[in-house]
């Protein structure tokens, strides 16, 4: 096991945005360290975004974030032999990385098209409170609910 944490590293803004957020998002997206084209994928996702709703798409993508963004989430506790799931708040910071998880993930098991439209539909879809990610993120939040009865083994 490790003596200390290891520090987190800073993010440098994208260009386009100027959001540390994005650049998070392009490098969860990217593949085989081809980041050019995690970066060109994700920029025509919010051009199709802006296009079609007219707004702008860093407020499209914000809303949907949030929107996605678990409060409560089940983890295990083990007492005594026995391992529970104890529902708990999330963090912020983890809040946002399974937001951006879920939402790549919806996007990627959509069939058909290109990635940029499949991630442009997701994001619209969760901006609407619909679709896949809403979906994962309402599964977690009845999990948290039905294991309200072990609350007491909070950490």
């Amino acid at each position: 096991m490790r003596r200390t944490r290891p520090e987190k590293r800073e993010l440098a803004p994208d260009l386009r945005f100027n959001s540390v957020t994005v650049s998070y998002i392009i490098n969860r997206i990217m593949k085989n360290g081809k980041k050019s084209k995690a970066t060109s994928m994700f920029y025509d996702a919010m051009d199709i975004i802006a296009e079609r709703t007219g707004k702008p798409p860093m407020d499209v993508l914000e809303q949907a974030l949030k929107n996605v963004g678990p409060l409560m989430e089940v983890r295990p506790r083990r007492v005594g032999g026995a391992t529970y799931q104890v529902p708990m708040e999330v963090a912020s910071q983890r809040r946002l990385t399974l937001a951006i998880s879920w939402t790549l993930d919806a996007a990627r098991g959509r069939s058909g098209k290109s990635f940029s439209q499949k991630l442009a539909d997701e994001v619209l879809d969760a901006s609407n409170n619909q679709g896949t990610a809403v979906r994962k993120r309402e599964e977690a939040h009845k999990m948290a609910e039905a294991n309200r009865a072990f609350s007491h083994y909070r950490v």
